[in-house]
């Protein structure tokens, strides 16, 4: 796997992680707290914009993930700040992101196992 976009999928892990937090502080939380709506925001721009990166990349997505909607969530939260629904953030959060997180697991894992350095016992054999 190429090293630029092994380390992307790892960047769209960890934010995956960081809105798992988000979403774990509970609907009525992310309700009523602005910095905790500002945090699903800019996870889910950088999500966008690594979408992006990969798609440019040639990385084709497994079923149920959609770089295209990635971008243009991403536009739309960038451009259209003023009209956030937050009921819309909230299932992305929740439901969308989640289902990603499922879904990438494997390349993930081949991202970490193509960045991690060689076992000193490869050399042996």
């Amino acid at each position: 796997m190429d090293r630029k976009v092994a380390k992307e999928l790892l960047h769209v892990r960890d934010w995956l992680d960081r809105a798992q937090v988000v979403v774990g502080r509970g609907h009525e939380a992310y309700s009523t707290d602005e910095l905790l709506q500002e945090s699903g925001d800019s996870l889910m721009m950088k999500l966008g914009e690594a979408a992006g990166r990969l798609a440019t990349a040639g990385v084709e997505p497994p079923p149920g993930v959609g770089w295209t909607d990635a971008i243009a969530n991403r536009n739309w939260l960038i451009h259209q700040y003023d009209e956030i629904d937050r009921a819309l953030t909230w299932v992305t959060l929740t439901r969308d992101l989640a289902s990603w997180r499922v879904a990438l697991t494997q390349m993930f894992s081949e991202a970490q196992a193509s960045l991690s350095p060689p076992d000193a016992n490869d050399d042996k054999r």
